[in-house]
């Protein structure tokens, strides 16, 4: 008998832990820009999903955004924001933001442009400066995001 309690209550958490016991479930949309390496532009371990990081690349082109930092941050934003309502998430849904770029003197502009963004509880952030960055890039951002699945529920139950 306790044998078969202790298999049933073993069940029951690999099935709750589900894709965060498994290595985490793959995420890619064609609205984002594509990996340009061996890695999956986002992936779920459970109710949190993990993005990587993601630079100012024209998704259509494949190529940086023209006009320096800034431009780039907001391309990122919109690369980010792509992935996260591809799993019907949005920039509400972040819990945590890592930003890398390769000139601190800019973060003041970056910070105020971030913010237009994360207008109401923002999530926790860091900003590191990155000696150099792919493509040439001068900002690269990834963000960690959770599906709090009672808000999903709600939001359901009144459409």
């Amino acid at each position: 008998m306790k044998a078969f309690m202790f298999l049933t209550a073993f069940a029951f958490l690999i099935y709750l832990a589900g894709p965060a016991l498994a290595g985490g479930v793959p995420v890619s949309t064609d609205k984002a820009p594509a990996a340009i390496g061996p890695y999956s532009q986002a992936v779920w371990a459970g109710n949190v999903l993990f993005l990587s990081g993601q630079i100012g690349l024209d998704p259509s082109s494949g190529k940086l955004v023209s006009g320096g930092t800034l431009a780039q941050a907001e391309q990122v934003f919109k690369n980010i924001s792509a992935i996260l309502e591809s799993q019907k998430l949005g920039l509400q849904d972040v819990v945590k933001v890592t930003v890398f770029g390769t000139d601190i003197k800019e973060f003041p502009e970056v910070n105020k442009l971030y913010a237009t963004f994360f207008p109401k509880n923002p999530p926790a952030r860091s900003f590191v400066q990155a000696g150099a960055l792919p493509a040439g890039a001068t900002i690269e951002i990834e963000v960690v995001a959770y599906r709090d699945k009672r808000r999903v529920s709600k939001s359901k139950k009144s459409q």
